[in-house]
């Protein structure tokens, strides 16, 4: 069984389905697997945190409160099936005015080693999208893939040079990869 000191996950088509800019809780859902990939993993001493970009707030598609309102859901959702969630860290900028906490940015990652103390080196991050993996890469930690959401088309956009530790269908896969 692999423990990470932190594994780090993407929101949007890793966790939940990604129809584009969800912006209200009645348009939230996790994957069906998410949870119990989640409780597989934490059985192992794994903790979470999810990082997350959320342009459509800086775009005017999402209201602050609404981001809020799901944020509030998840957190509820993870502690009632007791997965350790450290901290959900979110950036909205626009692509276009990014700073560094804009994944595949450093910042939020930097927050949360800081915030509770981690070591990134010893970390994953789980994600769909190229900036994910490059995110990860970036900062010297195992990466898998989920081939949910834009995960196929991230593979197929991947340099050789690129590739994940893992590339795995969804969660449950990663789980059993991660907890065989």
């Amino acid at each position: 069984m692999k423990s990470y000191d932190c594994i780090f996950l993407d929101r949007d088509g890793t966790l939940n389905p990604d129809p584009g800019y969800i912006s209200s809780i009645n348009d939230f859902m996790f994957f069906d697997f998410t949870l119990s990939a989640l409780s597989k993993i934490s059985s192992s001493g794994n903790q979470f945190c999810i990082i997350t970009n959320q342009s459509g707030v800086s775009r005017g598609l999402i209201k602050n409160q609404d981001l809020e309102a799901i944020n509030i859901y998840i957190k509820n959702e993870f502690k009632d099936n007791g997965i350790p969630l450290l901290d959900i860290y979110f950036c909205t900028d626009h692509p276009d005015q990014a700073t560094d906490r804009r994944k595949p940015g450093p910042g939020m990652f930097l927050e949360a080693e800081l915030e509770h103390s981690l070591s990134l080196m010893d970390c994953l991050m789980v994600g769909d999208s190229i900036d994910d993996i490059r995110a990860g890469e970036m900062l010297c930690m195992d990466t898998m893939l989920v081939l949910t959401g834009c995960g196929q088309q991230t593979l197929d956009d991947l340099q050789e040079y690129e590739m994940p530790t893992y590339v795995v269908e969804d969660l449950a896969q990663g789980a059993k990869k991660l907890c065989p």
